[in-house]
């Protein structure tokens, strides 16, 4: 496996964005200057994250997410 995570990425295993292997290896997100955590899905090239608004759920029983633009920065997380 490289050491730079996938440009766009998303956790959930339904979308076509879904890597488990990545996932597993722990990928961290800086968005704008400052570490997230609460990041659903992201997308480096096109600048964006999406993240989960409250505990509003989807008709489907999805969480209801927004999508801000901004710097991207997404990195492989050291686990020891």
């Amino acid at each position: 496996m490289t050491d730079t995570p996938p440009d766009h990425l998303a956790i959930n295993p339904a979308s076509p964005f879904h890597d488990a292997a990545a996932i597993d290896r722990g990928v961290g997100i800086r968005f704008n200057g400052v570490e997230r955590d609460n990041v659903e899905e992201y997308s480096v090239s096109e600048g964006w994250i999406r993240v989960q608004v409250g505990k509003s759920k989807d008709r489907r029983g999805n969480p209801m997410t927004i999508k801000v633009k901004g710097e991207v920065v997404a990195y492989y997380r050291d686990i020891a």
